[in-house]
């Protein structure tokens, strides 16, 4: 199988599939023959290899398999071979499962809670069996899903001075965006802007995600913060 580099409960807003993701409320197979990493303006030294990227996938993969045939709590034989370095690194991580092109669940950290290995084993078996938006996925679907993860880098504040100035400083494929205000709070992965290419229209699906009216990101009282990803798909 080749590989291309994709808990607060966030419900969809519309009929258009988007990898809309659930993350936590603190913010935070066979062997595999190839990977590419769709990495979105990461820097240099918060990148990971295509390696590394590879076993993340393997580590992700393994570790709901166990948990669907085995229970087994011994490491596979991708997590006993790692060399932990940056996998030791405190790192957000999602970990996304669609199945024939539709989400069949996500969830993650946007601020790492643990180190990005026990990230990734978690949020795969939380994105498994634990999105309230899906029944637990079950054995016969074992093999017709296909899993990606996510490396985030570490949101930073987006100051802006109104819905112009909003619009202008956000970057279309580069930009993770999480929005708040309040007790309300929800994210978009920049793989959405494949979905939701023009800025206003994306703002008002991630308010409406936030539980918020549409247009609320006009109103310039919103709290912004932006990242970036480094995204590792079967």
């Amino acid at each position: 199988m080749a590989i291309m580099p994709r808990l607060i409960f966030i419900a969809f807003v519309s009929v258009l599939f988007f990898p809309v993701c659930s993350f936590s409320e603190d913010g935070s197979q066979e062997a595999l023959s190839a990977t590419v990493s769709k990495e979105i303006v990461m820097e240099e030294k918060g990148r990971l290899s295509e390696e590394q990227g590879r076993r993340l996938i393997s580590i992700a993969r393994k570790t709901i398999e166990k948990e669907l045939f085995t229970k087994s709590t011994d490491p596979g034989p991708d997590e006993a071979g790692v060399e932990l370095g940056v996998f030791e690194e405190r790192r957000g991580a999602f970990v996304t499962i669609t199945k024939g092109g539709s989400l069949r669940g996500c969830i993650g950290h946007i601020i790492p809670r643990e180190s990005l290995l026990e990230g990734v084993k978690e949020n795969a078996i939380n994105a498994a069996f634990r999105d309230p938006r899906f029944s637990p996925l079950n054995k016969n679907e074992f093999k017709d899903i296909k899993i990606e993860v996510s490396i985030l880098t570490e949101p930073k504040d987006l100051p802006y001075g109104g819905e112009k100035d909003l619009l202008a400083k956000l970057r279309p494929g580069i930009d993770g965006v999480i929005l708040k205000k309040g007790y309300h709070q929800a994210t978009f992965l920049p793989q959405v802007w494949e979905q939701l290419p023009k800025k206003e229209e994306f703002l008002a699906h991630l308010c409406l995600k936030a539980g918020l009216s549409p247009d609320a990101w006009r109103k310039g009282d919103l709290q912004v913060s932006t990242y970036q990803v480094q995204a590792f798909e079967e």
